[in-house]
């Protein structure tokens, strides 16, 4: 008596056939450009911006609710406290004007706290070593970024997306002090709308000195150098 062999079944789940019936012992298949394509358009449906209106009536909501605020302090209390539950979608990436730089993955309206500069808190004599240090380490860019008289931010080694951002003379943001719970601490606002993929920038407003860091941001009013 023979016996027939039963046909397999068609794989209707998506699968690939493997040769050997064992995806274990296959090699490596080299992935079909419409697979990639296909698994492109599923990641990007994930990061799909919410409905305009529902980006407008939460902006809405958010200025009605700061209005209630009357002192600028309790204002920015309350929008700090904000940016601490709801981070902006931000990314790092290459720009075109210095190395890396931070884009905007969402629409951000004026006005808003946009990210806090992170880094560690030192004093001024510790800055100074440290600048040095970091020149004979061959380390090219410091991140410091002056708080008040006595202290100052370093984020070099030790901060968050907020040291990618890059200097331009015509910004889209600005750089402001705030205190929360007697602690200063540098917040980037955004001076007008930013749209998304737009590169988040400030003026750096660095001191007039004799050696000069040639500025690239490349805006129509460029001052040609950073200090």
């Amino acid at each position: 008596t023979s016996f027939s062999t039963p046909k397999k079944k068609k794989r209707d789940d998506g699968m690939r056939e493997h040769v050997t019936g064992c995806a274990r012992s296959e090699g490596y298949y080299k992935i079909d450009k419409k697979d990639k394509l296909k698994y492109l358009n599923n990641s990007r449906a994930f990061a799909e911006e919410p409905p305009a209106d529902t980006q407008v009536r939460r902006r809405s909501e958010q200025r009605r609710l700061l209005s209630s605020f009357t002192g600028s302090c309790d204002s920015d209390l309350l929008k700090f406290n904000q940016l601490k539950f709801r981070k902006k979608k931000l990314k790092f990436c290459k720009s075109h004007i210095h190395d890396w730089g931070l884009f905007a993955m969402e629409p951000i309206a004026a006005d808003e706290m946009v990210i806090e500069y992170v880094g560690q808190n030192i004093r001024q004599v510790i800055a100074d070593m440290r600048e040095k240090r970091y020149e004979d380490e061959g380390i090219g860019s410091s991140y410091m970024f002056r708080v008040d008289h006595d202290t100052i931010i370093d984020a070099t080694k030790c901060g968050n997306f907020a040291r990618f951002i890059n200097h331009s003379c015509n910004p889209n943001c600005y750089a402001k002090v705030i205190t929360v719970e007697s602690q200063k601490k540098i917040v980037i606002y955004s001076k007008q709308h930013i749209n998304v993929n737009e590169e988040i920038t400030y003026d750096y407003k660095f001191p007039i000195e004799d050696v000069k860091i040639p500025c690239l941001c490349g805006s129509e009013n460029c001052r040609g150098t950073l200090n």
